[in-house]
């Protein structure tokens, strides 16, 4: 019984610890994601008003432009992949990976090669324990990305877009990132970003559009000095969405983990209190049992 007892009383020892860690986790993740939200509420607005110009450009002129004409017969797809550097996240990582795996099952099946750019070490984990090859990768700043890097992928597949598949380049750029809605709630987002989609137009609304427009200069100019920008504040969006989404959901893991840990806590206690009951039973019990031996003896 005592050996028992011990064993309980050390495993609550354990779990104890574990909590203080998750504990830690979950205050540092809760502190971080305060800020990661203000980013995304201040880079938001600049998003879909460039979305909007782009989209007005695209939209209501006849420019036969690159970057918003789909290619006949497209044979390879970029795939920007955005995931978290570390785990402890709960299903983050997972829920972009396998979306992304979709999506790439469904290029596939289109007759298009996929090209994946990995941002995250989950995405790299990913893909080299499959033995999978891919074109790009950083890591080392999920949860606080920088604008450097953002615009450095950005330029890298606006590249890669306008060399196009005949000359080993892509017809076509998607983002799989995870959209921050709420503190409870993350969503898996697939956006095709070039060649641009119309379909665009409803993230803003079609009450923001007005019914003519007038280029000056032309639409073809416009959407030269336009594009580069929208790629790259999507792009930036994108990661500072994820980044969100990545401490929320660490958060609420780490939570959910305390919260085990106190049960679990709990639990031993009350093992270890019921086999401290039962050793002292059987000494009573023993003893009763030898002053009983003793009496019939006399």
């Amino acid at each position: 019984m005592g050996a028992q007892q011990r064993e309980y009383r050390q495993r609550s020892r354990s779990v104890q610890s574990t909590k203080k860690i998750t504990r830690a986790m979950e205050l540092i993740a809760a502190s971080r994601v305060v800020k990661a939200r203000q980013r995304v509420t201040q880079t938001s607005p600049y998003t879909r008003a460039i979305t909007r110009a782009v989209s007005a450009v695209a939209s209501y002129s006849d420019a036969d432009h690159p970057l918003t004409t789909a290619r006949e017969n497209p044979r390879r797809a970029a795939v920007l992949i955005i995931t978290s550097d570390r785990g402890l996240a709960g299903a983050y990582s997972a829920s972009v990976l396998k979306r992304s795996e979709q999506l790439r099952e469904t290029l596939t099946d289109e007759g298009m090669e996929v090209v994946p750019f990995l941002y995250g070490r989950k995405a790299e984990s990913f893909y080299r324990f499959r033995g999978r090859e891919f074109a790009a990768s950083w890591s080392g700043s999920s949860d606080r990305p920088d604008f450097e890097t953002a615009k450095e992928i950005a330029q890298l597949g606006l590249a890669e877009f306008l060399k196009g598949s005949e000359e080993g380049g892509v017809d076509e750029l998607h983002i799989v990132y995870t959209r921050f809605v709420s503190m409870v709630t993350q969503e898996v987002q697939v956006v095709r970003m070039l060649p641009l989609e119309v379909v665009e137009a409803e993230e803003v609304g079609q009450e923001d559009f007005l019914p003519l427009y007038e280029f000056e200069p032309s639409p073809t100019e416009a959407l030269d000095a336009l594009l580069p920008h929208y790629i790259v504040s999507r792009v930036w969006n994108a990661l500072l969405q994820a980044a969100a989404s990545e401490l929320a959901a660490r958060q609420r893991a780490m939570k959910s983990a305390t919260d085990n840990a106190d049960e679990l806590i709990k639990t031993y206690t009350r093992l270890a209190n019921q086999a401290r009951q039962a050793e002292i039973t059987q000494e009573i019990s023993e003893i009763v049992s030898g002053a009983s031996a003793l009496a019939d003896a006399k």
